[in-house]
């Protein structure tokens, strides 16, 4: 069984809407507007496919599917900051992000480096390690899903099963 069911809806004004349905039938969800509409849909397919891939984060949707909202994440942090074990997932993200708006791929390598400095600068033990061939794996996986998005007609929606720890499974309604 799913612990999130996950719409990500094409507004007919090329907008979004991100819906998550959890496994007791609780649901978040957020418009997407303005330049948010353009930027979160492929963010939030970013997250889907890092956690998807190293199954080992918890990230986003696993928070979501533990009961956190949408609203959750970001000031004035109603649960308190992120939890640190949600950091890796998070600078994957982040990494990708900036990626995709330099139009570059940067190496695994580079990536360490990106996660070791930002655990020092925070005064965290942690560390964001990944290989060259998961972040591959992600980045494939993430093309099936932007392929999957830019495809997708205006007022459909990507819907996604998101079972914490294991492989992904796609479907789109």
């Amino acid at each position: 069984m799913a612990d999130l069911i996950i719409r990500i809806k094409k507004k007919a004004d090329g907008l979004a809407a991100l819906s998550c349905t959890r496994a007791d039938g609780t649901v978040t969800w957020q418009r997407q507007d303005g330049q948010q509409g353009r930027f979160f849909p492929l963010h939030d397919l970013t997250h889907y496919a890092v956690e998807t891939v190293l199954g080992r984060h918890r990230g986003l949707y696993c928070l979501v599917a533990e009961g956190w909202d949408l609203t959750d994440f970001g000031a004035p942090w109603p649960r308190g900051r992120l939890p640190i074990d949600a950091l890796a997932s998070e600078l994957v993200v982040g990494f990708l992000d900036r990626e995709r708006a330099a139009g570059v791929e940067w190496s695994a390598a580079d990536f360490n480096a990106s996660a070791a400095t930002y655990f020092a600068q925070h005064g965290l033990a942690g560390t964001g390690v990944l290989s060259d061939d998961e972040l591959g794996q992600i980045r494939a996986a993430r093309r099936e899903l932007f392929a999957q998005w830019a495809a997708l007609p205006l007022g459909d929606a990507l819907e996604l099963t998101f079972v914490r720890g294991t492989g992904r499974g796609l479907t789109s309604a």
